[in-house]
């Protein structure tokens, strides 16, 4: 179901006390995702920063909201700046603090302003764009444990995309947030000189390993997967490094619903 009526931002009720926060109207299709529980909410990234998320979280929580970052990319961390509790793992800790390694300005500035298919706020201008620098209010760890009050939520590195990226499980509702290493219709990439083909498919194998997952949650295109994808990735692993392709360089490589390119 859909809710608030928004002239950037679409809202999609997962659960009474769950929401992904899209933004449609540009090519990435990235959504964000507010967790809320009893005694606080967890917002998983804060989007593109072509506008600003909090307009919408204020909307949907009066509780405390502390950020959890898949991963330090442009198109996840939009709107850190307006959070005062920012969590990032510890690998990219610096690309917070000091930029985003490997990615010029130049081309973050191309990457937001184009194909962008909704009328944008007057405060958006992709010509001057500046991405979010910032030091984090903590560190996560691979195995941390977050309680919001009634909900759970365990930190998986997941490396490979990014240095430091990180899945979210939520064992008790079955939910697995899988930011950009999983996802459908556009290709999983690890192309870049930051990527790591080998760690990616390290961590698609961890994560289709998990036991008792009902929904994935990537951080772009369609919203919701379910959990038979993951049947599907321990096979895709299987077949890369039995052909031996995952290395820089080899290629796209292409799965009944999902593809990575390397």
């Amino acid at each position: 179901m859909t809710i608030i009526s928004d002239s950037w931002f679409t809202v999609t009720e997962l659960d009474e006390t769950t929401f992904a926060i899209s933004e449609y109207g540009h090519w990435e299709k990235v959504h964000s995702f507010l967790l809320i529980g009893t005694n606080k909410a967890a917002l998983i990234d804060t989007g593109l920063g072509i506008d600003n998320i909090k307009r919408i979280t204020d909307q949907l929580t009066d509780l405390p909201i502390i950020v959890l970052t898949t991963h330090v990319h442009t198109d996840h961390i939009g709107s850190h700046g307006e959070f005062t509790e920012i969590y990032v793992h510890e690998a990219e800790s610096d690309w917070l603090i000091n930029g985003i390694e490997g990615l010029s300005l130049e081309q973050i500035r191309i990457n937001i302003g184009r194909d962008i298919t909704k009328a944008t706020p007057a405060s958006f201008n992709s010509d001057t764009f500046t991405p979010f620098q910032g030091e984090p209010t903590g560190l996560l760890v691979d195995g941390d444990k977050i309680d919001i009050g009634n909900r759970l939520l365990e930190i998986i590195h997941t490396p490979g995309h990014s240095p430091g990226h990180c899945c979210i499980y939520e064992k008790g509702r079955r939910y697995l947030f899988t930011g950009d290493l999983l996802y459908l219709e556009t290709p999983i990439y690890a192309f870049y000189p930051t990527t790591d083909p080998e760690e990616l498919v390290n961590s698609l194998e961890r994560i289709a390993k998990i036991e008792n997952v009902k929904t994935v949650y990537g951080s772009h295109n369609q919203l919701g997967i379910d959990a038979s994808i993951l049947d599907e990735v321990l096979g895709a692993v299987k077949e890369l490094r039995d052909r031996n392709v995952v290395r820089h360089g080899s290629g796209l490589h292409s799965f009944r619903r999902f593809s990575v390119q390397f």
